[in-house]
């Protein structure tokens, strides 16, 4: 409630009593907020463990706390929580290992073609990017949409260019502030989802023919960001666990001058690893002493499975190197394509070129989002999508074990929805999808996600359509569609 206070109060008051409340309002908030990441926002060897008996004592007294208390809770790295409910334990897929050389980018037409053959809704969604529409509150966002537009002040709607709604951008900024870490409403900017965020971000950081360091694998829209804009690329190992392996990254900057750094950080697309927070903190200060920004793809930061939201590399920029995007559209809105970058010493820059190349976001689906956030019940949404896409990934996982060829190995995200699989080398997961498609399925085979297209033997299967009772069944038909495949290649 106090956040909402915070988000409601002018900017600018006439009286100094109301500037002296925003003012104590604002000082109560940070030291809460700071209080509360306290546990576990520190470096390991300084941070205190959870009794987690203790958690889930208080969450009986308060029960919006988003506590897993069961049996088959265990302790991992970095502080974090995950179920273990008694299933295989696959072995996942070894860390990438990607040649050191640089990349001319050319995948675009692979993209277009297999996206273009998984449109179809009568599919079976094994390969969407995106998380069933039915998990989302739509009819609550309309209600909060119609009442923003009843109440708009007509000039607003040629008015409000970049950086975006003030209001809007006001309730990001408490988000982060509630994450235990600032980040000032001017550095935010409003763009017509993270995609757009993501390249506004890459367009002012780079020029043409400079080189971008980037995952292997990595998500296909980086790879087509970085073809579009007549760059470079130079992939880093990664860890399917823990993210980008830093020493390795330091290796190629040593080798290579690299102008810019394209990473998820958390629950990374296709893999779904996490970095551990010294790692991040380790990866901004290894950027900042050389003065390379990072492009920081957190669209699945809120989709996390533990205790806590994860935090994003940016809470750890000093300089202004980070340009943080994400957007609503993985958790809340896909439909009103609404993302933003807080893009440190860069927002005009990329406020300028959103006003160049697209003009502004909506005013109204800005306008519905703020006014949903203000009322409250994202958090609680929140809290549902990610307990049902939690137990959607356990049976996914399960019926990976179950159905693929022997020697499949799959990933164990803590967040997210996407297992990256790794089926025997001679299955072409190609070959595959078109198979799939043949039996009304999709899925995302691995050539989409490298420049070389060497991910030739994987798969990422979505399981962020918990309520299509179809998706059993298919994982098991594409699973004797690859056993079928063995000894083929």
């Amino acid at each position: 409630m106090i956040l909402q206070a915070l988000a409601t109060l002018p900017s600018s008051s006439a009286n100094c009593r109301s500037d002296s409340f925003r003012l104590i309002l604002w000082v109560w908030a940070v030291t809460v907020f700071s209080w509360v990441r306290l546990v576990g926002s520190h470096p390991q060897s300084a941070r205190r463990p959870v009794d987690r008996s203790a958690a889930c004592a208080q969450a009986a007294e308060r029960p919006s706390t988003h506590v897993e208390c069961r049996k088959n809770t265990k302790r991992v790295q970095s502080g974090y929580y995950v179920r273990n409910a008694g299933l295989p334990q696959q072995p996942e897929p070894a860390p990438s290992d990607p040649r050191p050389e640089t990349l001319e980018v050319e995948i675009s037409e692979l993209v277009f073609q297999v996206l273009s053959q998984a449109r179809n809704r009568e599919l079976v969604p094994l390969g969407s990017a995106f998380p069933s529409p039915e998990l989302f509150p739509l009819e609550v966002l309309s209600r909060s949409l119609s009442r923003a537009v009843r109440e708009l002040d007509p000039w607003r709607t040629v008015e409000d260019l970049p950086p975006g709604s003030d209001r809007l951008r006001r309730q990001i900024s408490l988000r982060y502030l509630a994450a235990g870490y600032n980040v000032s409403a001017e550095e935010i900017v409003v763009t017509n989802g993270a995609m757009e965020a993501l390249n506004l971000c890459l367009e002012a950081v780079t020029s043409p023919g400079d080189l971008v360091a980037i995952e292997a694998p990595t998500f296909y829209a980086a790879l087509q960001a970085v073809e579009r804009l007549n760059l470079r690329a130079v992939e880093v190992a990664t860890h399917p666990r823990t993210g980008v392996d830093i020493p390795s990254l330091a290796a190629v900057l040593e080798r290579h001058p690299v102008k810019a750094c394209w990473f998820m950080t958390n629950f990374q697309n296709p893999l779904g690893s996490l970095m551990p927070d010294e790692n991040k903190q380790a990866l901004v200060t290894l950027l900042a002493d050389r003065g390379i920004p990072l492009i920081e793809d957190d669209v699945y930061g809120e989709l996390y499975f533990g205790l806590r939201k994860p935090l994003p590399a940016k809470a750890y920029d000093r300089q202004g190197l980070v340009l943080h995007c994400s957007s609503f559209s993985k958790d809340l809105a896909p439909g009103y394509r609404v993302g933003w970058a807080a893009a440190g010493k860069f927002a005009t820059t990329v406020a300028r070129r959103k006003l160049m190349s697209s003009l502004a976001a909506a005013v109204p689906s800005q306008e519905g989002l703020a006014e949903y956030l203000q009322r409250g019940g994202y958090d609680r949404h929140l809290r549902q999508l990610r307990q049902a896409l939690s137990r959607q990934q356990a049976i996914a996982a399960r019926a990976v074990a179950k159905h693929f060829p022997a020697g499949t190995r799959l990933t164990r995200p803590e967040g997210g929805y996407f297992l990256w699989v790794e089926l025997p080398a001679t299955v072409d997961a190609l070959q595959l999808h078109r198979l799939a498609l043949s039996h009304s399925i999709s899925v995302a085979p691995g050539h989409l996600f490298s420049a070389d297209r060497r991910f030739s033997n994987f798969l990422r299967l979505s399981y962020g359509h918990p309520d299509d009772k179809r998706v059993e069944s298919a994982i098991r038909t594409v699973g004797a569609l690859a056993h079928s495949l063995i000894g083929k290649g």
